[in-house]
């Protein structure tokens, strides 16, 4: 693990809050990932994201494999390079998306054969390809090739496939190798079911991972049952590694996980909620098209200090966002991610402090007030 450090600086209850160190700068915990799908956060600069307060970026290695190919993008120097981003990347396996195509992929013990959905192309990823177009990438972070069904599914599929993500973990990590300064996490998977959590849990510890990953939440069994299982999955992974939920969440799911001892966190919500009026503050979730924005001169928020809060109105991006102007995209993506970060600051102050339960409190008093209207 030289060159990749996490240290946890304090814990209020079972939420943590430290620092990730790699060679390509801290990363400080809790953490939220915005999403670069395609090499790009959508609607930003790297500039502009890292304005926000991100320390690092997910991107995508199914949709890179296929588009421009990870060959590509390791001749013209990696993806940081490519993309223009100095700071950490961590990348998904693939494994995500390969299973969401369904009637286009076949799977085996060796790995998955699918069609693209770009073109029909057929591909194969395996735990020993999906490390080696992330090598290719150079991403800082690494996640093991892994099959994460959808729920609800039934005990004896989940507990199948959990265990063939754990053969493939260990293929992962075997193919990974030695690689100073990157990071490989491992992922927990085993559906809702406590006792397949605990197994893969162990599984995953005698293999030896840099971090570890809760997978296979937030794919449709609501949030009540994903803190139900929140509540003693995280508990099985190392406490001295980072401990990371993938593909959350709204700002409540955010918090609820961090006060379930997870570290990292990453998901789509942010920006593409951008792009569609929907937009995050302190007082809960506002849609800029709705006509009630039409005359309000007041920011979205008070309180952000983004550029779309600090020089723009309501009424003003209400009106760019119905007019289809490519402003209300970036203008209201680049709020969004600022909110997020200055959630992630908020928690991670008040994990220090020793007050994070008053700040929970205040966080859900304050959204549960909601939107105040203009007088």
């Amino acid at each position: 693990m030289a060159g990749f450090e996490f240290h946890r600086m304090a814990q209020d209850g079972k939420a943590r809050s430290g620092v990730i160190r790699t060679p390509r700068g801290e990363i400080r915990t809790p953490a939220f990932m915005p999403v670069g799908t395609a090499a790009t956060v959508k609607a930003m600069l790297p500039e502009s994201v890292a304005a926000t307060g991100a320390d690092i970026l997910l991107g995508n290695t199914y949709h890179l494999m296929l588009r421009p190919t990870a060959e590509r993008i390791a001749r013209l120097g990696g993806l940081h390079r490519f993309m223009n981003w100095d700071r950490p990347i961590l990348t998904d396996s693939g494994g995500f998306q390969v299973m969401s195509l369904a009637g286009l992929r076949k799977l085996t013990e060796e790995g998955v054969t699918f069609k693209s959905h770009i073109d029909g192309s057929q591909h194969r990823l395996t735990p020993e390809r999906s490390m080696e177009i992330q090598a290719l990438l150079g991403s800082d972070i690494v996640m093991c090739f892994d099959e994460c069904p959808a729920l609800p599914a039934g005990r004896d599929r989940i507990a199948e496939s959990m265990r063939l993500s754990m053969r493939w973990a260990a293929r992962s990590r075997a193919a990974f190798g030695e690689r100073p300064g990157h990071a490989l996490f491992g992922i927990q998977q085993g559906g809702l079911e406590p006792d397949l959590r605990a197994e893969s849990a162990e599984a995953l510890r005698e293999i030896g991972f840099d971090g570890y990953a809760v997978g296979g939440l937030a794919v449709g069994e609501g949030q009540e049952a994903m803190f139900g299982c929140l509540d003693h999955a995280a508990d099985r992974l190392p406490e001295d590694r980072p401990r990371y939920l993938m593909g959350v969440g709204k700002p409540d799911d955010i918090v609820g996980a961090v006060a379930r001892g997870i570290d990292m966190m990453d998901c789509v919500l942010p920006s593409r909620s951008g792009r569609t009026g929907q937009v995050f503050t302190r007082h809960g979730v506002l849609n800029i098209k709705n006509a009630r924005h039409q005359d309000d001169p007041r920011p979205l928020d008070e309180a952000c200090g983004c550029p779309a809060c600090r020089g723009y109105s309501r009424a003003y991006l209400h009106h760019v966002f119905r007019s289809q102007e490519i402003v209300s995209s970036m203008l209201l993506t680049w709020h969004n991610l600022a909110y997020y970060q200055d959630l992630m600051d908020g928690m991670r102050r008040a994990i220090a402090e020793g007050r994070f339960d008053a700040w929970q409190t205040a966080f859900h008093a304050a959204r549960a007030a909601g939107d105040i209207e203009p007088v």
